[in-house]
């Protein structure tokens, strides 16, 4: 881009990134470039540093694409639409994920590299030719916090494309230095920490990072971004059958998390990835939930959205 423009006044890059941000599908239709500037870029530089490998449509109107980069690296991103007018992006920041935690699928698949700023960006850029878009969630392929630079880049753009900072939200498996850099970043961006174990020896099981990172670091630097941007962080708690959704856990993840707002539990019913884990019943989930509601810790059970295209949560990893 840069070179295409090489000569040309500073705004004419706002202009194309302006256009872009507000749906435009090509160069033709940034009316106020001039004529031989858009062939130039038509010529040059390619609208999109991703290209639409595949795309799924769900029965509840959730879009999962499957993209490739430049160099061939598999990418999925889900567009989630709700009745109440709600249109939420989940974005991918690694192409595959390192750290192999035994529930994701996308942990299965081999890691290939971070995504850069304008791959980042450009899966929002395409749902956002379809439809105006308000939410964005960083929880699709990845760990977002090994990557946070080119993450929190593409934070920073979301609002012109009609995404506010508070409407943002960083999910992370706990990856301690990260958080410090959100929290010190200037944005009051959200963070979801996927905890999914109410104590170390499980989560260890569960998810390998915690050896690095155990629950009381990672829990007090969440506390601390809570302190510094007064955003409540949300606990992402995937429920797997006789795994960690019996009474006593539910008692543990209460006591651990204390009472009031600083933490906020969605409840993720679990969507089979060939793995050795069932989800949980119903009523194993509702009994959960009420354990953490009556000892004051605000709890949700989460809306599962394009299981049936394989887009919820756990579900990620390219095929093609």
């Amino acid at each position: 881009m840069q070179q295409a423009l090489a000569g040309q006044p500073a705004y004419r890059a706002r202009q194309v990134w302006s256009w872009a941000a507000r749906g435009a599908s090509g160069y033709d239709e940034m009316t106020d470039l001039p004529a031989a500037m858009r062939a130039r870029l038509a010529e040059d530089v390619p609208f999109s540093t991703l290209a639409v490998a595949d795309e799924a449509v769900s029965r509840d109107g959730t879009i999962k694409t499957l993209f490739h980069t430049a160099d061939g690296r598999p990418v999925e991103a889900v567009l989630m639409r709700y009745r109440d007018g709600r249109r939420s992006i989940c974005v991918s920041s690694q192409s595959g994920c390192p750290l192999t935690c035994t529930f994701c699928a996308t942990g299965r698949m081999k890691f290939g590299r971070n995504l850069t700023e304008s791959e980042i960006l450009d899966q929002v850029l395409h749902f956002r030719r379809i439809e105006p878009v308000d939410h964005l969630v960083f929880m699709g392929m990845g760990e977002p916090l090994l990557n946070v630079d080119n993450v929190l880049a593409a934070a920073r753009r979301l609002p012109d494309v009609g995404i506010t900072h508070r409407r943002t939200t960083v999910s992370t498996v706990g990856w301690l230095p990260g958080i410090g850099k959100v929290t010190g970043c200037g944005m009051p961006l959200q963070i979801a920490f996927s905890l999914h174990a109410p104590d170390d020896a499980l989560r260890s099981e569960l998810m390998p990072v915690n050896e690095r990172y155990p629950l009381a670091d990672v829990l007090a630097a969440c506390r601390a971004h809570h302190e510094q941007t007064n955003r409540t962080v949300f606990i992402e708690y995937v429920m797997l059958a006789g795994v960690n959704d019996r009474y006593e856990q539910a008692l543990e993840l209460a006591r651990l998390l204390g009472p009031g707002y600083t933490f906020k539990v969605n409840l993720i019913p679990y969507n089979p990835t060939d793995s050795v884990y069932e989800g949980s019943s119903r009523e194993a989930i509702a009994a959960f939930e009420a354990v953490l509601t009556e000892h004051g810790v605000p709890a949700t059970v989460r809306l599962t959205r394009g299981r049936d295209i394989a887009a919820a949560c756990g579900q990620l990893a390219a095929t093609r």
